[in-house]
């Protein structure tokens, strides 16, 4: 992956450097005085942020991580950079699958009580139908949610808000 973002790198690099070296086109007229310059450090901002954030498997742009098959989750800053992590987090069995894939953060909860299977669910952040990250067994599956240990669900819930971007990787 670095290497393919060097490639990127160097390739975007040439493209701004080379944007005013073109050839005049035939029967152009010959510009007057000495070619203009400008110092590298005047190019425009190309506002690119990194495809990946550093260190995990999602888009540099969400708000929250999981890597449902390492186990792992972190918060992230939305602009490529981890901010906590990563942590344990054990999501959901064959039977009750966690979905995968960018959600948002819909709603929080400090004190939710599932009315679908009669548990307490500390710190819930849902962000898909029924799905939240929440306090729970880091060795037992859940019914699709995501567990998380005492300190990283309280660190979610505290950093996480509505609107913010979750994703998560097989």
């Amino acid at each position: 992956m670095a290497a393919v973002l060097a490639v990127l790198a160097c390739l975007l690099g040439a493209l701004v450097v080379g944007a005013g070296s073109a050839a005049a086109a035939p029967g152009d007229p010959e510009p007057s005085g000495p070619p203009a310059s400008r110092p590298v450090t005047d190019a425009p901002a190309l506002g690119l942020l990194p495809l990946t954030t550093a260190g995990t498997p999602c888009d540099a742009d969400v708000d929250a991580c999981v890597d449902l098959s390492e186990q792992r989750a972190w918060l992230t800053d939305g602009a490529g950079n981890v901010t906590y992590g990563p942590v344990g987090a054990l999501g959901g069995t064959r039977k009750y699958p966690t979905p995968t894939g960018t959600f948002s953060v819909d709603y929080k909860d400090a004190d939710h009580v599932s009315n679908l299977y009669d548990a307490e669910m500390p710190n819930s952040v849902f962000f898909a139908p029924a799905v939240a990250f929440h306090r729970g067994s880091l060795s037992e599956r859940s019914h699709g949610c995501i567990h998380l240990g005492r300190s990283a669900s309280q660190k979610f819930f505290s950093e996480l808000s509505s609107g913010d971007t979750v994703q998560v990787v097989p």
